[in-house]
């Protein structure tokens, strides 16, 4: 088995890396077409209180209440709530290149992501990524969400790795800053191509 001595956990993002987001602007988009909404209503509604369900303050149920059934519809809560479900996808590349360098490399896999925690939970049984992710510090778990330092803080704390052995895939670039001023290796993800030479580079190599 080969080892990379100086790294020893991966820090993943979920959404944008190892899956679709769970609930972003073109989704909302889809979801305004589909249920008929008006969008500029929900999208103002939902920016004054999408951050609090991020950070586990607001219930799934209670999101909604406020940014989609605050009047009457003509269609059930649960309905919405399938179609928010729905729009999650794998990226099948990114979750086997995870799996098979935390096999080769005996690493430690930790998720730090900005989701509500029904999505959170949802997400992590409908793809299984709880066979392969060893900690989750989602921001509805923690409450703190990125770009806050405090939730990479937390992760270090709960992974107990030294912020040098680790390194952080995020799909986007602030979020990468804000990683690397505490001492965390961090890869910008853009494309599978990319993050996997990206690890090469670092060490992480895998041969086929």
């Amino acid at each position: 088995m080969m080892v990379a001595p100086s790294i020893s956990t991966l820090f993943l993002d979920v959404g944008g890396v190892l899956l679709t987001n769970g609930w972003d602007r073109s989704m909302r988009r889809r979801a305004v077409e589909n249920f008929g909404l008006d969008p500029a209503e929900m999208e103002e509604r939902h920016n004054l209180v999408f951050y609090r369900f991020e950070e586990g303050r607001l219930s799934l149920d209670e999101y909604l209440n406020w940014a989609v059934f605050y009047k009457e519809r003509p269609f059930s809560r649960e309905e919405f709530k399938e179609f928010m479900f729905a729009q999650s996808q794998p990226h099948p590349e990114m979750m086997e290149l995870i799996r098979n360098l935390k096999a080769r490399y005996r690493l430690k896999v930790a998720v730090v992501s900005n989701e509500g925690r029904e999505l959170t939970i949802q997400r992590i049984q409908k793809f299984r990524l709880a066979a392969f992710v060893d900690f989750f510090v989602s921001s509805s778990f923690v409450h703190y969400r990125k770009p806050d330092a405090e939730i990479y803080r937390i992760a270090l704390d709960i992974t107990q790795v030294p912020p040098a052995e680790g390194v952080y895939i995020e799909d986007r670039a602030m979020f990468v800053e804000v990683a690397q001023s505490l001492g965390i290796r961090s890869i910008h993800h853009v494309s599978y191509e990319s993050t996997r030479a990206a690890l090469a580079a670092l060490g992480l190599i895998l041969t086929q």
